[in-house]
């Protein structure tokens, strides 16, 4: 039950969404399609395989639709970010709202916020015509991959 929510969520939300909305930007000969993948798109991690398997059909669903959309006047962009924890409730979720837990996450880091994120897809709506940022993979400072974080001083 747990892996198909997370393709529900991670997975059929983002393409059902981009379904509806992509007619109407097609007709008009502009539109932007920004997703959300993950680092874990770009680099599984143990014991996140059916996260990572999701959020890396994310990563290649919205570099298709790159393709087939970039000359219609449809950009498409892709934010990858890593641990962000504040306005989210990701590692509540994945713990079954074990606070506790999803709080140890973030010990001794200090992650992105939800609002970090938000100011990566502002800048990416805000460029000009002419530039479409195909991929933000952006992280918290102290996180170097996946699986690599330097938590305290």
């Amino acid at each position: 039950e747990d892996w198909r929510l997370m393709l529900e969520a991670n997975c059929y939300g983002a393409f059902r969404t981009v379904q509806q909305v992509l007619p109407a930007m097609i007709k008009r000969g502009s539109g932007h399609v920004i997703t959300i993948g993950s680092i874990a798109g770009l680099e599984s991690y143990e014991g996140g395989s059916v996260y990572c398997a999701s959020k890396a059909a994310v990563h290649a669903f919205t570099k298709s639709l790159r393709y087939e959309t970039y000359d219609k006047g449809i950009k498409v962009s892709l934010v990858a970010p890593g641990f962000v924890g504040e306005g989210t409730e990701f590692s509540k979720v994945r713990f079954k709202g074990d606070e506790e837990r999803a709080a140890a996450v973030y010990d001794g880091l200090e992650e992105l916020k939800a609002s970090d994120i938000a100011t990566q897809i502002i800048w990416a709506l805000r460029q000009p015509a002419h530039v479409n940022l195909d991929l933000i993979h952006v992280m918290p400072s102290a996180q170097g991959g996946a699986g690599r974080v330097f938590r305290g001083k």
